[in-house]
């Protein structure tokens, strides 16, 4: 485990008060967490300060606004909103606590849970168009256009024996989640650049065999079209090249991108509220009632499309 995480992200700690030397480690992970060659260039470490700390800041606010811890037990399923929503039933949730991969294994290490454990619960929301009955006064409707909600692959994260353990290791995930962001980023951008490079090639040496073969006045096609069309998608290959970074410069790009992704960390990784009524057939209602209840969602969004609904979870001994 990354303890020199742990240091950077203890609790009340702000981004100017971290030591220069977590820092420095902090700047060491992402380099090693996207490309270990960016660290050729020069005054990496510099270049790389100030996005680093943006992040380490945004992470911490990002986990620590995470809504308050929800017991995850089947005794309080009727009486909890939230749990009503997350899970169908009581069985439901009693059965997924008894088969949570996690859960299973952390079992099997201690025979048994002897004290309660603190994890990050994350779901999917799927919302369903659906007719189903209403009720208008004393006139029960048919066919009416409703949605239904669900919340499906339950998940466990980062359980531990308890909260601050479990805070400090959803940090330190977060901050790997925006490298790995900025990882897909650079890879995107190395397939790219090959991908172009390899069809210049081919390009290349096909217009050097027309020239050479005087294909250059072909009279089937009126003129030099063969030609002038390979020369005119060469150099729209070699503008793409330029836009993208020279070959001695590409090192900069990649850094380029660590920085920005890290540096607008707030950008490629956020925490979204939502307010949310559903009665107890799961049906998305306007306004809350007797059997529906308004219930707020944390939402965990990210750049590349991805949207969890996330809570902090207690499982009782």
């Amino acid at each position: 485990m990354l303890r020199f995480l742990h240091s950077i992200f203890r609790r009340g700690t702000r981004s100017g008060a971290v030591p220069d030397s977590l820092v420095n480690k902090a700047i060491e992970r992402a380099v090693d967490g996207t490309d270990p060659w960016i660290r050729a260039v020069f005054g990496y470490k510099k270049k790389l300060r100030p996005a680093v700390m943006h992040a380490i800041d945004h992470v911490v606010a990002l986990v620590d606004g995470t809504g308050p811890v929800l017991p995850l037990d089947p005794r309080s399923y009727d009486s909890n909103p939230n749990l009503r929503i997350y899970f169908l039933t009581a069985s439901e949730m009693g059965d997924f606590l008894e088969h949570e991969p996690n859960l299973v294994q952390l079992r099997g290490k201690r025979g048994s849970l002897q004290r309660s454990a603190t994890a990050l619960l994350l779901m999917e929301k799927r919302e369903r168009m659906t007719l189903g009955a209403s009720l208008s006064g004393d006139v029960v409707l048919r066919d009416v256009p409703q949605v239904s909600v669900s919340f499906e692959a339950h998940r466990l994260m980062d359980l531990n024996g308890n909260e601050e353990e479990t805070r400090y290791q959803l940090k330190r995930r977060a901050y790997d989640h925006l490298l790995r962001i900025a990882l897909g980023r650079i890879t995107e951008l190395k397939t790219r650049r090959g991908n172009l490079e390899k069809h210049r090639t081919l390009l290349s040496s096909k217009l050097s065999l027309l020239q050479r073969g005087g294909f250059g006045f072909d009279p089937r096609s009126g003129g030099e079209t063969d030609v002038v069309g390979l020369e005119q998608r060469l150099a729209d290959i070699e503008a793409q090249l330029l836009a993208m970074g020279k070959d001695d410069k590409m090192l900069d790009v990649y850094l380029g991108v660590v920085a920005d992704v890290l540096g607008r960390a707030e950008q490629h990784l956020w925490l979204g509220k939502e307010t949310l009524v559903v009665d107890r057939m799961g049906i998305k209602r306007k306004e809350a009632g007797a059997d529906a209840r308004e219930v707020s969602l944390d939402v965990l969004c990210d750049a590349e499309g991805r949207k969890l609904v996330v809570s902090l979870v207690s499982i009782p001994a």
